[in-house]
């Protein structure tokens, strides 16, 4: 199961019931349509850390990192890369 498989899961377990995997695009703004509120949010990163093993610093907390399903994406992609440069580095 991909990245995003995980993610739209999560998103539609926790927030959407009613709409299935493919009725979410990748790129729906989830803050700025409502799906997610200030607290989904800290309910998402809790699950990020927690899922993905990855842990979620002050600098990430902006709100672009988490407004779609490809943004939560690239933001875990980019964070095992930059942890395996520091590990490998």
């Amino acid at each position: 199961m991909s990245n995003i498989d995980r993610i739209k899961r999560f998103l539609i377990d926790e927030f959407l019931p009613d709409v299935t995997p493919d009725q979410l695009a990748d790129d729906h703004d989830l803050l700025s349509d409502g799906v997610i509120d200030s607290l989904g949010v800290l309910k998402l990163i809790a699950w990020v850390e927690d899922h993905f093993a990855l842990p979620v610093d002050d600098t990430d907390l902006d709100p672009n990192n988490f407004r779609s399903v490809a943004a939560i994406d690239a933001f875990i992609t980019q964070r095992r890369t930059a942890a395996t440069t520091t590990v490998g580095g």
